[in-house]
């Protein structure tokens, strides 16, 4: 009851089977609604509704919870619960801030810089780069730029003076650098000599630009500090690529640039490149389980996302981390990793490896985020497809059965509705399906 009503109204039916498809089978509990009400009142210190539904199979009974007031979170013997995924877990600290910041103005909406004049406006801003990603011809006089800047929301008037919101100032500044708040949002690159942090750093670098503006510059200076090892032929000239498609860079940065918790100080959107990883990470705990990135979305900064998809910067809602599985395995890499700390979540990519050196948290990673691909696409999982996933010949269809039953005993995926339990045709489903 008490994460329901933390994450918003819920219901909760009792007797229905928790297997897929589920079943109505009754149940005799409960039977004084008027006293299971005063009991939940009494312990959770607000209302939920109970009723009876009766069902052809059976009496069901139904718990309402109602949304919680905003910026106020519930607890039960002073422990505040909320939904991850399919468990139950404590509230996380950034989830904690987002509700009690609930009403608070917004962030990304205060003043970044104010009592500016038109020219101080120009100065600060790329304003070239603005009208040429929006699409827009550029005017042909100062004022015109002004104009434009405010209705697109850029910069507001008041008094005889303009002034520019953080959420602008991120986007397209010229130097982050001249705004000490955004300052600390600004991206930073590290490369790394071996495998550790503790290595030796080659190179580190921050960009100054707005994500917009320097979306392009971030992302060639992340290609040019990854070793070329791939040898290539385009129309008869040789070209050495990296291990890893740009596009796969491309989205998951612009995934940790959005969805960061600006609220979170002392960490800033990072790109990591150690000698076979890449590493992306941004401040903030998701708002969804991590397994659920391939298949959710639910952006943390819905104003900012929509109009990076409006500039191209993104792709269409929540198509992002789905692209970059679908590129790894055409690629041939293993499965990336999604983390969380307790103020960061970071995105991992891992140069080639053969299926043989990966462990078994890689392979059994691997046949979840196959099985959603393949979910995605109106399909299901086979046997079969997952060996093609790594190129392997049918003589190995027994190792590959191994890593489907050990990802069926870890709750990562399931048999699916028409394939009954027969390994050779079984067809399978990601465990929320």
């Amino acid at each position: 009851m008490r994460c329901f009503a933390n994450g918003g109204a819920g219901s909760l039916y009792l007797s229905i089977t928790d297997k897929i498809p589920r079943h109505v089978v009754g149940t005799n509990a409960y039977a004084n609604i008027t006293k299971i009400e005063e009991d939940l009142y009494n312990k959770l210190h607000f209302r939920v509704d109970v009723g009876v539904v009766q069902h052809p199979n059976g009496r069901v009974v139904v718990f309402k919870t109602p949304t919680r007031p905003r910026g106020m979170v519930y607890h039960v013997d002073g422990v505040r619960w909320m939904r991850s995924g399919s468990q139950l877990v404590p509230i996380s600290d950034d989830r904690l801030r987002a509700v009690f910041a609930e009403g608070q103005p917004d962030w990304l909406q205060e003043e970044a810089k104010s009592h500016l004049s038109g020219q101080e406006v120009v100065d600060l801003l790329d304003t070239q780069s603005f009208f040429e990603l929006l699409g827009i011809p550029y005017p042909s006089n100062q004022t015109q730029v002004l104009e434009r800047l405010e209705n697109e929301q850029a910069i507001k008037m008041t008094a005889k003076a303009f002034f520019i919101t953080r959420f602008r100032a991120l986007l397209f500044v010229k130097n982050m650098k001249d705004f000490r708040d955004v300052s600390e949002k600004a991206i930073r690159i590290i490369s790394y000599a071996g495998t550790r942090k503790t290595d030796v750093v080659k190179r580190d670098i921050t960009e100054v630009k707005g994500y917009a503006v320097g979306f392009s510059s971030v992302i060639q200076n992340i290609m040019l500090q990854i070793p070329a090892s791939l040898e290539t032929f385009k129309n008869g000239i040789r070209r050495e690529d990296t291990w890893i498609p740009e596009i796969c860079i491309r989205e998951l940065l612009a995934n940790a640039i959005i969805h960061q918790d600006f609220q979170v100080s002392g960490f800033r959107v990072t790109v990591e490149i150690y000698k076979g990883r890449i590493e992306i990470a941004n401040p903030g705990i998701p708002v969804i389980n991590t397994d659920r990135f391939i298949d959710s979305y639910q952006s943390r900064n819905e104003a900012l996302a929509s109009f990076m998809r409006r500039i191209g910067i993104c792709e269409e809602r929540g198509s992002g981390i789905d692209k970059v599985i679908k590129t790894v395995e055409e690629e041939r890499l293993p499965p990336p990793e999604f983390r969380t700390s307790e103020n960061q979540s970071v995105a991992i990519i891992f140069e080639q490896e053969s299926f043989n050196n990966m462990n078994r948290n890689d392979k059994v990673r691997a046949c979840y985020q196959h099985c959603v691909l393949m979910y995605l696409g109106h399909d299901r999982m086979t046997n079969k497809s997952f060996r093609e996933r790594f190129h392997l010949q049918s003589g190995r269809s027994h190792e590959i059965s191994q890593i489907i039953s050990q990802a069926i005993r870890e709750g990562k995926i399931r048999f699916g509705e028409t394939g009954g339990t027969s390994k050779r045709f079984a067809r399978y489903v990601p465990y929320w399906a």
